[in-house]
């Protein structure tokens, strides 16, 4: 324990607190203290009774303040619980358009490989050498062979013509 002497009201007090408090219980007697000084006339218990009676008023207005902030602390806190759900949200599907964009990619990059080979299948029809056709290998692989067959009876008008 720990002894403080506070000076209040012009008259000195000796006080016992615990280790470490010394500073906090000096603060707060330098609150009671301008209180009762602000407090003109009367005895000195009168001055600490004004003094306390002061305090006590603002003690109870400070805590009507945050009973009334409390609803709007609880709604604050269910608007930032809302935003941060959106936000996941918005991130989820975030990452699932990317993997879509990638496959997407990967399937216009595949498109763009079988339209490179078909087109130089086709240069060599034009050229007369035989083409030997690749083994389907995508979902659309019917409609490509009915691609690829019209293109070489095409091939064939197209050099039968004078």
């Amino acid at each position: 324990m720990a002894d403080v002497r506070l000076s209040i009201a012009g008259r000195a007090y000796d006080v016992h607190c615990a280790d470490g408090q010394e500073d906090r219980l000096r603060q707060l007697a330098a609150v009671i203290d301008e209180k009762a000084r602000s407090i003109q006339g009367g005895t000195e218990v009168r001055q600490l009774l004004f003094a306390a009676l002061m305090l006590a008023d603002e003690t109870q207005e400070a805590r009507g303040k945050v009973e009334q902030a409390a609803p709007q602390t609880d709604s604050l806190r269910a608007a930032v619980a809302l935003a941060e759900s959106r936000e996941t949200a918005a991130k989820d599907e975030l990452k699932a358009a990317q993997l879509r964009e990638k496959e997407a990619l990967a399937e216009a990059r595949a498109a763009a490989e079988r339209e490179a080979a078909a087109l130089a299948e086709l240069e060599k029809l034009r050229q007369g050498a035989p083409v030997v056709p690749a083994p389907p290998s995508s979902r659309h692989d019917r409609a490509l062979i009915e691609i690829a067959d019209w293109i070489e009876a095409l091939a064939t008008k197209v050099e039968q013509i004078p």
